[in-house]
């Protein structure tokens, strides 16, 4: 836990630390240098806790003995309840009273605020989705936003400067190929399609109809060399298709709730110069060679071996390559932010270090890239292809979603307006995808399956949502009072409920600084589970007056509290389902 999470922000300020602090200086009485590792143990066995395996060796002692020895050393603490060993571990048990009253408070004051720290006066740069834009997102690449997205709310609530940025590749290849098609292909059925729809119609049949005409490979080829030399034609083509797709896949993108604060054009770093000066930078290095004209970096002298060892960064006309203009653009990142952050598929990955490598090893820039690379989605039926045509598309998925969604609402809450239905059903749809895909550690392959994502009484959206519901519901016509006693707030529900409310803002500063979003849905779903605990164990409104209107209190804090995770998930918390 970082110094400055003091109580204005966090309700468990410093206990984190004075735990370390404590054992620190018995380690150091025991006559050891080693650093404990620092546990949060599940299943309440304790707040925190510290094994002692790694003294072992150097005391010469059994774990448990250790362990005994450093609580004894210990002895009480004004800051915890208790500290005691069990077996292999040390364990710290908060002060329930004070954390109780703390925590609530602060929940209380801080209401939509409440897991948000202080400015860092750091600038990041965010770069994700920046998919091609020759159609459609499909299925496979539905991480990236979603993982991009939901790191962006975290950063911000974590206190960076963030700029989450789209890098449009309007210079690539596949942008050319779709502009011939759109111009020289008749007769395609397109009239009535979305723009990212109908353009990559063309670009798949310009890619079969190439297939079939070598002279067609020539034109392309002859377009690219122009095109990158800015005639004007073909250029101002390229960019108003370009413009077309992207508003489309923004329409997509708008639906699941995920934004960008700017987009990068990659023609910018060519149209200024950027590309040529980089390329005359990396030609006048050591680690170049020229391969019948084509400029390369050769990976070999970095230890990168076999077939791809060499990064090439023109063709053998000149023109400059992706990775080139890619340099280019992280140059400008690299003089405009702190840091730093790349959400890219599995399949970078060697293009990932190639570019670090010729950013930071060859010409000298001294902030790296972190990268946060994902699986790709597959459903159950397999892999996609967007060239191919094999693909099912994000609007797809949306609308099966949205349409399975509304079919619960249908069979639970039939009596319901049938505009609120259908808003219901958007909210619960939209957020079934999101949470499906970021509760899976990003580097981890996934399926997505219908029945683990539309599940209400599983580990999903809904069923998340629906304990947010069931908390607007208990509220609804009820004054919650200002005044209460939190010292009745002593059932082993309530207080487990309340230490969950309390890890909120030490959370997300964990998730931003690991760059691990997935364990801020695994905590909304631990604390849905824990409200509903509350919500049986405990009676709200049949509860005597001052007991009753502690629990209120509590009501009303878990109830912003899923709101605000839900929120940093891109999810909507429904007042009712």
């Amino acid at each position: 836990m970082s110094d400055y999470l003091d109580e204005d922000y966090d309700p468990l300020a410093g206990l984190e630390d004075e735990a370390k602090a404590l054992v620190r200086e018995a380690l150091d009485e025991l006559g050891t240098t080693i650093e404990l590792p620092m546990d949060i143990p599940k299943n309440q066995v304790a707040d925190i806790a510290f094994p002692c395996f790694l003294a072992t060796k150097e005391l010469k002692r059994p774990p448990g003995d250790v362990a005994s020895a450093i609580v004894e050393i210990i002895g009480t603490s004004s800051t915890f309840e208790k500290v005691e060993s069990a077996g292999p571990y040390v364990n710290f048990f908060f002060n329930n009273d004070k954390l109780v009253s703390n925590t609530l408070g602060l929940v209380s004051r801080k209401k939509d605020q409440y897991g948000s720290l202080p400015p860092i006066g750091e600038k990041i740069i965010l770069e994700h989705t920046s998919a091609n834009p020759t159609g459609p997102l499909h299925v496979g690449r539905t991480r990236n936003p979603i993982i991009g997205d939901t790191m962006a709310r975290i950063l911000r609530k974590r206190g960076y400067d963030l700029d989450a940025q789209f890098y449009v590749d309007d210079m690539g290849k596949q942008l050319v190929i779709l502009t011939w098609g759109h111009e020289n292909i008749l007769g395609l059925d397109v009239d009535d399609l979305r723009a990212d729809m109908k353009f990559v119609k063309y670009y798949q049949e310009a890619n079969r109809l190439m297939e079939d005409d070598p002279s067609i490979l020539d034109q392309i080829n002859h377009l690219i060399t122009i095109y990158e030399e800015g005639e004007p034609g073909i250029s101002d083509k390229v960019r108003k298709n370009c413009e077309a797709i992207l508003n489309g896949m923004l329409t997509s993108m708008r639906r699941l709730d995920v934004h960008y604060d700017s987009f990068a054009w990659e023609s910018k770093y060519v149209r200024d110069g950027s590309v040529k000066e980089v390329i005359e930078k990396l030609r006048a290095s050591e680690f170049t060679g020229d391969d019948e004209g084509a400029l390369y970096l050769d990976l070999e002298k970095f230890g990168i071996h076999g077939r791809e060892n060499k990064l090439f960064l023109t063709r053998s006309d000149g023109t400059s390559l992706y990775t080139t203009r890619d340099i280019a653009y992280h140059i400008d990142k690299h003089n405009n932010f702190d840091k730093m952050i790349n959400v890219l598929g599995e399949d970078h990955k060697l293009k990932a270090e190639a570019v670090s490598i010729a950013l930071n090893k060859v010409l000298g820039y001294e902030k790296e890239v972190e990268v946060i690379f994902y699986a790709f989605v597959s459903l159950p039926e397999g892999k996609m292809s967007t060239r191919k045509g094999q693909v099912v598309y994000i609007d797809d998925l949306i609308e099966e979603a949205v349409s399975r969604a509304l079919a619960e609402v249908e069979k639970r809450r039939p009596e319901l307006p049938e505009e609120i239905k259908l808003g219901i059903a958007e909210a619960v749809g939209v957020g079934a995808i999101r949470y499906n895909i970021i509760r899976v550690q990003a580097e981890k392959q996934m399926v997505f399956k219908w029945e683990e994502a539309m599940n209400f009484e599983g580990n999903s959206a809904p069923f998340i949502q629906y304990s947010h519901a069931r908390a607007s519901s208990i509220l609804r016509n009820m004054d919650v009072p200002d005044n209460y006693d939190p010292d009745l707030l002593t059932h082993d529900s309530e207080i487990n409920l309340i230490k969950a409310l309390a890890r909120f803002p030490s959370l997300i500063q964990k998730c931003a600084d690991d760059r691990t979003p997935h364990h801020i849905a695994s905590y909304a779903h631990e604390l849905a589970s824990l409200f509903n605990q509350f919500y049986r164990d405990c009676p709200v409104l049949s509860a005597d007056g001052e007991l009753r209107n502690a629990r209120l209190v509590l009501v009303k804090c878990s109830k912003l509290v899923l709101q605000n995770a839900l929120d940093t998930l891109g999810i909507v918390a429904p007042e009712e389902m």
